[in-house]
């Protein structure tokens, strides 16, 4: 697997990827149609939001983007293909991201997290510090997640327990 910067000839294909994505968690037609254009990359958005592809094989697994400027910026989006959720594209993403984001002068980083994705960043070191209204859904609201990136460890990942019998 390798991760690498986007291209912006690959905006569409990363906003479909998005949308797929997305709508894994089981949300309604109209919910989703309300949420495409938050879903949708640009060719310039590719670029500016410093995208970064999980490539394996030439298919596009997944991304993430870290936005703004130092010393705080956005975990701006991470998506996976859903057949490709729980093989550990999430956790490489967002430590490439942290990486990434550590290398250009962040501090901060926060996440505007689906309900869905939340645990998913909890278990990444994210803490929650507060909530933010939906960009797609009024009246909705989101977690609000930050990630200290200068002094962030990504705790190992969970193991099953051990089988005494083994």
């Amino acid at each position: 697997m390798l991760v690498r910067d986007a291209r912006p000839d690959e905006a569409e294909l990363l906003s479909e990827l998005a949308f797929r994505s997305k709508a894994y968690w089981g949300y309604d037609e109209r919910f989703m149609a309300t949420c495409r254009e938050e879903l949708t990359l640009s060719a310039s958005q590719v670029e500016a939001q410093r995208t970064m592809v999980a490539d394996q094989d030439g298919r596009a697994l997944g991304f993430v983007t870290v936005e703004g400027e130092p010393p705080e910026g956005e975990l701006g989006m991470l998506f996976v293909e859903p057949d490709a959720i729980g093989q550990g594209i999430g956790r490489l993403l967002f430590e490439h991201a942290v990486t990434a984001a550590r290398g250009l002068g962040f501090a901060r980083l926060v996440i505007e997290a689906d309900p869905h994705a939340e645990p998913f960043y909890l278990a990444m070191g994210a803490t929650r510090i507060g909530m933010t209204p939906s960009g797609s859904i009024p009246g909705r609201s989101l977690p609000l997640l930050g990630v200290t990136v200068s002094e962030h460890v990504i705790p190992a990942p969970a193991r099953p327990p051990c089988d005494a019998r083994s």
